[in-house]
């Protein structure tokens, strides 16, 4: 091989090694690229992991959504790179309560940081802690914003009654239990109702409710819906509020209205509570309005069957039947002649003799055979007598009193014993 020949492959050899020289130096740097590239990726990566997960403290307290629930302790998930559990003992004030009846999977709950590590890896919460802290807060919220709550009466103490809300205490004075006067408290125990807050103070702990300032709230717009749409004629369903001598005030949705007593029975009566009692529930019919004077009149819808209606067909003029004094006047006395009827008996109709005071000769529930003067139906009125009832009675037989074998002769007196005996002076 000539000297030119062996010079040219030594210099390819020299420009192939120079090559895989290069290459081994562009291959190892772009490997450390990739490896310093892989590393910040990393580091930005687990950087932007950090940023995610919320850095946790004993006594913190976080919102989590329930992933798990059973019997004895519920898994949270508070945004950490592990969940939190909560025993049944922390989920509630009463730990006896299963956690099952209180939350289900994907609620949102409140949670105190009890421990960060208890010694396995786990995260410690605590929601009764949590809802202590947090009600106060909310609580005030509410007072702020005159939102109401809903509660529910545990007991009764002096002077009113005790709810609680998430654990704190509520009172609610008798007076504000109800908008309407409740004497006996003991009904509402264990009823649930919304009231408004109307003390409130966090610094000492008290906080006072009232169900009677939302009722009123209600009412309002009851009456206003009421009186829009009230019509003469229409029937309602009412109950019954409150009983006065004159007649009783219905609750017909959202405003009382009066059933006077005269419209209550055809039957006289003295007081409302004769045919009715608070609380009846009734039907009613409106007769009459005053939306200016905030009145409404009322009538029983189901009427009592008015006796007068037949009452020719039970009694006639001259008819002598026995009766019941149930009131006494000036002018003589009202007698009960049975089956819904009353008629008057005048003070000249009680004797022959001359009466000055009708409760000289009669007495209440005292009973007396009238004779039937007049009946006016149209007037619902009937006029009655003793003394036509006396003269007109024929149940006494003149032949009892016939001479006997010593002929003695009867007397008046013994004529008109019996007749005498039934008047009681």
């Amino acid at each position: 091989m000539s000297d030119n020949i062996k010079e040219k492959n030594e210099a390819v050899n020299i420009n192939e090694e120079i090559n895989m020289d290069q290459s081994e130096v562009e291959e190892n740097k772009t490997e450390e690229v990739i490896e310093e590239v892989i590393e910040e990726s990393m580091d930005d990566f687990m950087e932007q992991i950090d940023k995610s997960m919320n850095r946790i403290y004993p006594e913190d307290i976080l919102k989590g959504r329930v992933i798990s629930v059973n019997d004895e302790e519920v898994i949270v998930n508070i945004g950490y790179i592990m969940d939190g559990i909560i025993t049944r003992e922390e989920f509630s004030e009463d730990g006896i309560l299963n956690p099952r009846d209180i939350v289900n999977v994907g609620d949102e709950i409140n949670a105190f940081v009890v421990k960060v590590d208890d010694g396995e890896g786990n995260i410690v919460l605590s929601r009764k802690r949590a809802e202590r802290i947090v009600v106060w807060d909310d609580l005030q919220k509410f007072y702020d914003k005159e939102e109401d709550i809903t509660v529910g009466i545990d007991e009764l103490v002096k002077g009113g009654a005790l709810a609680h809300f998430k654990g704190v205490r509520i009172f609610i004075p008798a007076s504000h239990v109800s908008a309407s006067y409740t004497e006996d408290l003991t009904e509402y125990i264990g009823v649930e109702m919304k009231i408004r807050l109307i003390e409130f103070d966090k610094d000492s702990k008290k906080v006072v409710g009232s169900r009677k300032v939302v009722e009123k709230e209600e009412l309002d717009v009851l009456k206003n819906n009421l009186w829009s749409v009230i019509k003469i004629g229409e029937k309602r369903n009412g109950v019954v509020r409150r009983l006065e001598k004159y007649g009783a005030f219905v609750d017909i949705g959202g405003t009382d209205g009066l059933l006077h007593i005269s419209e209550m029975s055809f039957k006289r009566i003295l007081h409302p509570s004769e045919v009715m009692s608070e609380g009846d529930k009734i039907e009613v019919i409106v007769q009459d309005f005053d939306k200016e004077k905030g009145r409404i009149s009322l009538k029983l819808a189901v009427q009592y069957e008015n006796p007068w209606d037949d009452i020719y067909s039970r009694f006639n003029v001259g008819d002598i039947v026995e009766g019941n004094v149930v009131r006494l006047k000036p002018f003589g006395a009202f007698i009960d002649i049975g089956e819904g009827i009353e008629g008057l008996l005048h003070i000249s109709e009680i004797s022959e003799e001359r009466v000055n005071k009708v409760s000289d000769v009669l007495k209440i529930n005292q009973k007396v055979e009238v004779a039937i003067l007049d009946i006016k139906q149209d007037e619902k009125r009937i006029s009655l007598s003793i003394k036509e009832a006396l003269n007109n009675d024929s149940s006494y037989d003149f032949d009892d009193y016939e001479e006997d074998d010593k002929g003695i002769e009867p007397t008046l007196g013994d004529l008109f014993k019996d007749k005498f005996d039934k008047l009681k002076f």
